[in-house]
C-alpha cells in the first residue's frame, strides 16, 4: 500500500503588500506573474481565493493608489514651476492646445463665394494709363 500524498503542488505564497505595490504601478497580469514566478492562472485563483474577487477588479482597485500617486506627483512638479509640467498638465486637464482648428462645414464653403474682376473692368482701364506705364517702364529701362 502505498502512503497517500497531497495532491499538487505546494501553494504559492503571496505577499500582498508587493501585489498592491505591483498593481499601483499598472504592473501586468503576465508582470506580476513573472514576479512571483508563477502561471497567471495561479494569480488569478490566489486572488479569488484570499480576497475574494476577479483579478480584474482587484487590480482595479489597487491601481488607482498608484493613479493618485502619480497625480499627486504631477500636480507636486507643475507647483514648483516646471514648465514642462504645466504646459502638459493645461494641456490635458484643462484641454488648452497649440494652435485652434477651426472647422469648415461644406454648407458654408458653398456659401462663400470669391469676385474676380469682370474682363470689362480690366478693360475699361483707359488706354492713356496703360501707355503712361510702358513709357515709365521704357524710360527706366534706358
Amino acid at each position: 500500500m502505498k502512503p497517500k500524498h497531497p495532491g499538487g503542488r505546494p501553494k504559492i505564497v503571496i505577499d500582498w503588500t508587493s501585489f498592491d505595490k505591483l498593481c499601483a504601478m499598472q504592473c501586468t497580469l503576465e508582470e506580476i506573474s513573472s514576479y512571483f514566478d508563477c502561471s497567471e492562472d495561479t494569480i488569478e485563483r490566489a486572488v479569488k481565493r484570499e480576497k475574494k474577487t476577479s483579478f480584474a477588479d482587484y487590480f482595479r482597485q489597487k491601481s488607482k493608489k498608484g493613479t493618485i500617486s502619480l497625480r499627486r506627483r504631477m500636480y507636486e512638479i507643475a507647483q514648483t514651476g516646471n514648465v514642462t509640467m504645466l504646459i502638459w498638465l493645461s494641456k490635458n486637464w484643462l484641454g488648452y492646445a497649440d494652435k485652434i482648428e477651426e472647422k469648415v462645414t461644406s454648407k458654408e464653403i458653398q456659401t462663400v463665394s470669391i469676385k474676380w474682376a469682370d474682363e470689362e473692368d480690366v478693360s475699361s482701364t483707359s488706354k492713356d494709363e496703360a501707355s503712361d506705364s510702358s513709357t515709365s517702364q521704357d524710360q527706366s529701362v534706358q
